[in-house]
């Protein structure tokens, strides 16, 4: 639900799109990339169900992360259970986009980013744990309604025992990829809080325009976890995607 009700998309249904390799570049040199590359699906609510598991584990890294009060709007109340139909309704709403971390070597260097990889997300996956799998995801949904609803928006969610790996960015990276094969002719993120340093040092480092900054935009907690919490000012990215970028055009594969 947002400020205009439900948005429903007036774009061509899209089918759903091949799975991709994307290298990771850590932050931190000393850490270990697990192998050094990811590969992105695409799911629906529907498929999503379908695989045992996986919509439980991403409603519980969700919840961790809305608790922790720093990234996202949402506020979960003393009182109250963030609902695994409520993650669902907004996560769910059209279509999202999940990272699995391979354990096998990487391929070679000419292998390049965006190529598709004929593997399905439980055969990615290789019967490892969620925890041990799952680099990260995001979701992309109209931002608008009808008449604007070819602009996009994403939330992206990375568990904490992934991050420092690069992973940020490779899922931004795919979103470049992935958002004009979906229908959509460019971005735009809300709420990019300004405290969120690493976010936005991906957005600026893929090439998102700041289009505004909204003073005292969350409510949030501390990111240095002291007690309270404090308002903090976002910044609204936007970004236009490629227009040359062609939905058709050949891949390389891997088998």
């Amino acid at each position: 639900m947002s400020a205009y009700g439900a948005i429903t998309s007036t774009r061509k249904q899209v089918e759903t799109l091949p799975s991709t390799f994307w290298r990771l570049k850590p932050r931190n040199r000393t850490l270990d990339a697990a192998g050094g590359y990811l590969t992105i699906h695409h799911v629906t609510l529907e498929s999503a169900r379908e695989i045992p598991g996986l919509i439980s584990y991403l409603h519980f890294v969700f919840t961790q992360e809305l608790e922790r009060g720093s990234t996202y709007p949402q506020e979960i109340l003393p009182d109250e259970t963030y609902t695994v139909d409520a993650f669902e309704a907004y996560y769910f709403a059209a279509d999202v986009l999940v990272a699995v971390l391979c354990s096998s070597s990487a391929p070679s260097d000419d292998f390049a980013n965006g190529a598709v990889v004929e593997l399905s997300l439980e055969q990615a996956r290789k019967e490892r744990s969620w925890e041990d799998s799952i680099a990260g995801c995001y979701y992309v949904k109209p931002n608008y309604p009808g008449r604007s609803s070819h602009i996009c928006n994403a939330g992206f969610l990375v568990p904490p025992i992934m991050r420092a790996k690069g992973i940020g960015l490779a899922l931004g990276q795919s979103y470049l990829h992935y958002g004009p094969r979906l229908g959509y002719e460019a971005s735009v993120f809300n709420l990019v809080y300004v405290n969120n340093v690493a976010s936005v040092r991906i957005w600026e480092s893929l090439g998102f325009e700041k289009a505004g900054r909204i003073p005292r935009a969350g409510r949030l907690k501390k990111v240095d976890g002291s007690p309270g919490e404090e308002y903090v000012d976002a910044w609204v990215f936007y970004r236009r995607f490629d227009s040359d970028a062609d939905t058709n055009s050949p891949l390389a594969t891997r088998p």
